[in-house]
């Protein structure tokens, strides 16, 4: 499909409003071009939202979570299947769209839009397991027992890397909860987010329900800013870097609104000298060089035992030089571009610090400018454990190669840093993979073995503690965030016992 196909079967055109409101609402702020990374092009424009197109969002979000509400769980339930029903049908253009707007290879594009259809299959089944705890009560002819109610209207605020998914996770679930969401884009992805609500337009349209799913593309001055301080909007679920997780959260401690922050990762890999090497070789590469390391959880650091070490590095850099670079559309192709030049600036700048401390280049490092103004090469950088640089996460292919004499020292360079959001260990000893996952282990959220730091399924919670915010999305129990749980006790007896034995005459 060519790029006007695509925009035309998901309904983007050359301007598009950058609000909805339980319908498309004329939005006044200013102009928004999305550019495709690998060629620099414009791709179509937005019209943005500003600060009173964010209110009727909000107040439509608010109107309909009034009547969404009380609609019973399995029938919201059922909304959400055509929402994943529709998605299906849309796959290969909205894929294509990803891959156009954010810079991912196709076939990481298209995995996921199947995340959010896997998501809405997982919503489904949840909307009949809102479960809540029945307890003993210690007094007699009394139950006890706890229920979950609906919470509201749910901001999301999302990142570039995951311009779809990570709204799916926190939408369709909210949605199946008997929330409403309003749902804040990245401006580097604002045409996926057009597409996505178009397509829950036509399943919701003539419904009632249009206002479930909201929409407001603007700035973080004129739209995020207002959604965080929105007391309306009880919960905020924001994914980006830990510095815009500090003002996110802030904000929300001030009102004592609730938040699920998904932040940075600089996430490691634990190698040891028992492990298969090949398989710790191919999971490092993905991990690293997937979506040309702009996952939250992409490798950022490749801790490896001493007696190994020389081994892995040069499979390392033989498998970098196999890896191939270009339009992300193309077949065969594994890293297309970063989402534009201020993150090759930014790699390049992190790799003369790394210089600057010590470290040595073993691949990579270069800019691919005939390719386009995004492109560079995924690069290996020889570490110390004491290098400061290894406190920065990185968002770009820039990995940092570490030796170290035990697994207990590698864990502790792998926790010795602000994030923990996902973790690794190759080893075929039993013992070492179980004290990776103790207590005295990885103090990550994700923790992994023989198997890389990215690619997460959505049955498991995702998220991660210390600076990466410790939110949960996805799968488990993560449907509480999105809920108030209530916990009630009845009295079907003539007297009235106290608990704790307390007397009151």
């Amino acid at each position: 499909m060519d790029t006007q196909q695509v925009l035309a079967e998901l309904g983007i055109e050359e301007i598009n409003r950058g609000a909805y409101a339980g319908g498309w609402i004329e939005t006044h702020g200013s102009e928004l071009q999305s550019i495709n990374p690998a060629t620099g092009e414009v791709i179509a424009s937005i019209t943005r939202a500003n600060g009173d197109d964010y209110e009727k969002v909000a107040a439509n979000s608010v109107e309909t979570f009034e009547r969404w509400r009380m609609l019973p769980a399995p029938k919201r339930g059922e909304y959400v299947r055509l929402v994943g029903n529709a998605l299906r049908e849309k796959k290969t253009a909205l894929g294509a769209l990803v891959t156009m707007e954010m810079g991912k290879i196709l076939p990481e594009g298209e995995g996921e839009v199947q995340e959010m259809i896997d998501i809405a299959d997982f919503a489904v089944g949840l909307s009949r397991q809102l479960y809540g705890l029945t307890m003993a009560s210690e007094r007699p002819l009394h139950r006890m027992y706890e229920q979950w109610h609906p919470l509201g209207p749910v901001g999301t605020i999302t990142s570039f890397n995951f311009p779809t998914a990570v709204w799916s996770w926190n939408s369709l679930i909210a949605a199946v909860c008997g929330d409403t969401n309003i749902w804040k884009p990245s401006s580097e992805t604002p045409l996926t987010a057009i597409a996505v609500t178009n397509i829950t337009h036509e399943v919701m349209a003539g419904t009632g329900f249009e206002g479930v799913f909201n929409l407001a593309i603007g700035s973080g001055s004129d739209v995020g800013d207002l959604m965080v301080k929105d007391r309306r909007v009880p919960l905020v679920s924001a994914t980006g870097s830990c510095d815009m997780g500090y003002k996110v959260g802030t904000e929300l401690a001030k009102r004592l609104g609730r938040a699920i922050l998904e932040l940075g990762g600089n996430n490691a890999i634990i190698v040891m000298d028992d492990a298969d090497i090949e398989l710790a070789v191919r999971a490092a590469t993905f991990a690293a060089v997937g979506t040309a390391g702009q996952r939250c959880t992409s490798l950022r650091r490749m801790i490896v035992h001493k007696d190994v070490f020389d081994e892995v590095a040069k499979r390392m850099v033989s498998t970098y030089a196999q890896v191939t670079i270009g339009d992300p559309l193309a077949a065969g192709i594994l890293m297309g571009p970063l989402v534009n030049e201020t993150a090759v600036y930014n790699m390049l700048t992190a790799l003369d610090i790394a210089k600057s401390e010590g470290g040595e280049v073993l691949t990579g490092g270069n800019r691919l400018e005939d390719l386009g103004p995004a492109y560079i090469e995924p690069t290996i950088v020889k570490m110390s454990k004491d290098a400061p640089i290894l406190q920065e996460e990185t968002f770009a292919p820039l990995l940092y190669l570490i030796e170290v004499d035990s697994l207990e020292e590698g864990i502790a360079v792998q926790n010795g840093v602000r994030q923990g959001l996902s973790s690794a260990i190759f080893t075929d000893s039993l013992k070492n993979a179980e004290k990776f996952l103790s207590h005295l282990g990885s103090d990550c959220g994700i923790a992994n073995v023989n198997i890389g730091t990215s690619g997460a399924e959505i049955g498991g919670a995702f998220g991660g503690e210390k600076e990466t915010g410790g939110g949960r999305e996805a799968g488990s129990d993560s449907w509480k965030a999105y809920m108030r749980r209530q916990t009630t006790t009845i009295n079907w007896g003539d007297d009235l016992p106290l608990a704790q034995g307390v007397e009151f005459v």
